[in-house]
């Protein structure tokens, strides 16, 4: 090999991309689950983006000793969004790769990330999948279609309205995403 393509083939290799790692993204606008989402990401050695808007203090996530820049095993990165409804959605989804996981309270965001290959986990520990989110898409949109009726009185109880966040809820998340994390 001539010293010309073994420079050609040096150039070439730094050029080559990164191999992806599996990263943990957190919807943290409105997640109650964003610190236990972190510590099973730092359990597990895996990277943690932990995305919200800018009315979000993200770093109260991050511990002092938590490493912030990319390295091997876990390290986490917070990513602020400008104010807007589902700007944090977006800035997941640009950046979410095959076999990423996805903690959202959003069916909209669940379905975009399942449509990227990644995976998606619900706060109270739900696993979407493919077989699932068309309904839970269907029943957003019945839900915001009631919630813009004229019609529906006052007082009257709301479709949308879900239970208060349990322990429960919170151990099931732990228990799911952490076999995500493990697969």
């Amino acid at each position: 090999m001539s010293p010309l393509e073994a420079d050609e083939m040096e150039a070439h290799e730094e050029e080559a991309p990164l191999p992806h790692v599996r990263t943990l993204f957190i919807d943290a606008d409105a997640c109650p689950v964003t610190r236990e989402a972190v510590d099973a990401a730092r359990r597990a050695g895996w990277p943690c983006v932990i995305a919200g808007d800018s009315g979000h203090n993200l770093l109260r996530h991050v511990r002092d000793d938590d490493p912030t820049q990319p390295a091997e095993g876990f390290w986490v990165r917070t990513l602020q969004v400008v104010q807007g409804k589902d700007s944090a959605d977006f800035a997941i989804v640009c950046e979410l790769n095959e076999g990423d996981v996805v903690v959202t309270q959003d069916f909209g965001l669940a379905s975009m990330a399942l449509g990227r290959g990644a995976q998606a986990i619900g706060v109270r520990g739900q696993v979407y999948d493919q077989r699932t989110i068309d309904s839970l898409m269907l029943l957003r949109h019945a839900e915001q279609v009631e919630r813009r009726n004229p019609r529906r009185g006052r007082g009257q109880k709301r479709a949308d309205r879900h239970a208060p966040f349990s322990s429960e809820d919170r151990q099931r998340f732990v228990r799911n995403l952490r076999e995500l994390l493990r697969g």
